[in-house]
């Protein structure tokens, strides 16, 4: 039966197939540690939490899917971040907070998520849920920002391929995820590559179909051919997804994108920047210095070039095919990109965004277009002698001959510069040699055209994509409550961490089963302040009359115990 457990006879019945899933029950509590999680429940449930579920069948057992996903969810919120954890957490304190005796076990909580990756529906359940965000908000919904964010595998199983880890500044085996967040960082979804063929590939395939499809509230062909310059949605992204043709293609379906101008190096005149009041993301406004030109990008498409000009001189450019919106909201947008970056760096240290999942592995697909070795190592090679090359003909140009040199000196460097000289030919050789050999090799081949020494497995992505998901709304609840405290707040920078306190602050759970009411007491926080903004949050989330999943208990939050 395990420790905590006092519902024998249902356990017993659960055992032996007389009974589908075990009753939320709530019994008067005192002092229940963690709870008060439980405030989270409405935003959890708002965020679609135990929406889709029938795209699931879990045998029957004593606890329901529903006891499953609340329990991780929680846990996600609590920052307990892998099931072996839970074994630190009081079963029954915690198993007051589903209505149970305990909580599931380490070993249940795997077993449950094994049979819900086993039926291979993380991928639909997710894309019924990003549409359902979009669809709340559709207005941020309206501005996607796509970026990539590479997962390290340390493991010694199979040999992924390495990528390179910029906040690590290092090349690590892993796979990479391709995250696409709203306009206030919010996630939508993500896509998981383990053979990584770049952003483009990946939003041409992967991304923009599905955005075509789920993004709401876009213009008609009818109001796009009336108006040449209006855009179905619009993406953001750094450098990597630059490309005139990518410019030129989503254009031509009416997709605006914006990013970062690739190798600018001339200076606009300072005459030409103008000081702007821009409204940020965050509330905040700020001046900036911008000023706009036309620039005709790689032959293929006229765009829209606008600079920033910082305090230090450096002009900032990006480009954009957004030709209806003003320069103001274009650079906002553009230099907004911080709340995904800020996203990656707080689901890292909160959510544990990089751990390992799964470890089973399974076959890459034989068909799977993979870069050549051989044509990766010649580019190296390519690469190397043509840094060689430039760093002796730099090395030769400043040993400049004058007639204020001795004789002996400059016989010297004439050697010396003759020695540069030869060398630099030696090196154009060999690189003339590279060359040719990388003509005559393919960059890309299939998988199964690799050397048996460069083959791998991939590891299995549908338990990452289940926790992925949970993590996602999580998230997004957590979101929730920071946003109904932060107008109350004297130091709203710091209502994420106010949130993470008021989660872990015990309650007590008062039910009221003749008046279908569970009321939750939050102890008192720290100080009257704290207090007072509590209070705000239970008032806003009263108003929801949200019910305790699986009973006809309606919610009650209340600030102190008496």
């Amino acid at each position: 039966m395990g420790r905590g457990c006092t519902r024998e006879s249902e356990r017993v019945l659960a055992s032996v197939g007389k009974l589908n899933f075990a009753p939320s029950k709530f019994t008067h509590c005192k002092d229940v540690p963690n709870g008060g999680v439980l405030l989270a429940l409405p935003a959890l449930l708002l965020n679609g939490l135990l929406n889709h579920l029938k795209l699931y069948l879990i045998p029957s057992g004593y606890y329901h899917l529903r006891h499953i996903l609340l329990t991780l969810s929680f846990m996600a919120l609590l920052r307990i971040k892998n099931p072996e954890s839970i074994r630190k957490v009081s079963p029954g304190e915690f198993g007051k907070l589903l209505g149970l005796d305990r909580c599931p076990e380490v070993k249940t909580l795997r077993a449950k998520l094994e049979l819900m990756s086993n039926q291979e529906q993380g991928a639909e359940w997710g894309q019924k849920l990003s549409v359902d965000w979009m669809s709340y908000n559709p207005e941020t919904a309206g501005v996607l920002y796509v970026d990539g964010h590479v997962r390290p595998y340390y493991g010694k199983q199979t040999k992924l391929p390495a990528r390179y880890v910029s906040r690590q500044r290092l090349c690590l085996r892993g796979t990479t995820d391709y995250w696409v967040n709203d306009l206030l960082g919010l996630p939508f979804f993500v896509v998981t590559k383990t053979i990584n063929s770049g952003l483009i590939k990946t939003l041409n395939e992967d991304i923009l179909p599905r955005l075509i499809k789920d993004v709401p509230n876009q213009p008609s062909e009818a109001i796009l051919k009336k108006n040449p310059y209006m855009h179905r949605f619009l993406l953001v992204f750094d450098r990597e997804g630059y490309s005139s043709t990518l410019f030129a293609d989503y254009w031509a379906k009416r997709i605006a994108c914006i990013t970062y101008k690739k190798n600018v190096k001339d200076k606009w005149p300072i005459s030409e920047f103008y000081p702007m009041l821009v409204n940020l993301s965050n509330g905040n406004t700020e001046e900036m210095l911008l000023a706009e030109r036309g620039t005709f990008i790689g032959g293929k498409i006229w765009m829209r070039e606008i600079r920033k000009l910082t305090k230090s001189g450096h002009q900032t450019s990006i480009i954009s095919t957004a030709y209806e919106l003003p320069i103001e909201v274009l650079a906002v947008l553009m230099f907004s990109r911080w709340c995904q970056e800020n996203y990656f760096k707080y689901m890292l240290k909160h959510f544990d965004l990089d751990r390992l999942i799964e470890y089973q592995l399974e076959f890459v697909h034989g068909t799977k277009i993979v870069i050549n070795p051989e044509y990766r190592e010649i580019e190296k090679q390519i690469k190397s002698l043509r840094g060689k090359r430039d760093r002796r003909h730099a090395k030769c140009s400043k040993l400049n001959l004058t007639s204020e040199l001795t004789e002996k000196k400059q016989k010297k460097m004439e050697q010396k510069r003759a020695y540069i000289i030869e060398e630099i030919s030696l090196i154009e050789n060999e690189l003339e040699v590279c060359i040719k050999t990388r003509t005559d090799l393919k960059r890309y081949i299939t998988f199964d055209e690799l050397p048996d020494s460069e083959k791998f497995k991939k590891l299995k992505e549908e338990k990452k994509k289940i926790v992925d998901i949970i993590k996602m709304i999580s998230y997004r609840a957590e979101t929730t409550l920071s946003s109904i405290a932060k107008p109350h707040m004297s130091k709203p920078d710091e209502v994420r961490s106010f949130i993470g306190q008021i989660l872990k602050t015990e309650v007590d759970l008062l039910p009221n089963y003749d008046e279908q009411v569970l009321e939750i007491r939050l102890h008192n926080l720290n100080n009257n302040s704290s207090d007072r903004v509590a209070e705000k949050i239970c008032e806003e989330l009263n108003e929801s009359e949200m019910k305790y999943p699986g009973t006809n208990l309606r919610i009650f939050y209340k600030v102190g115990t008496n």
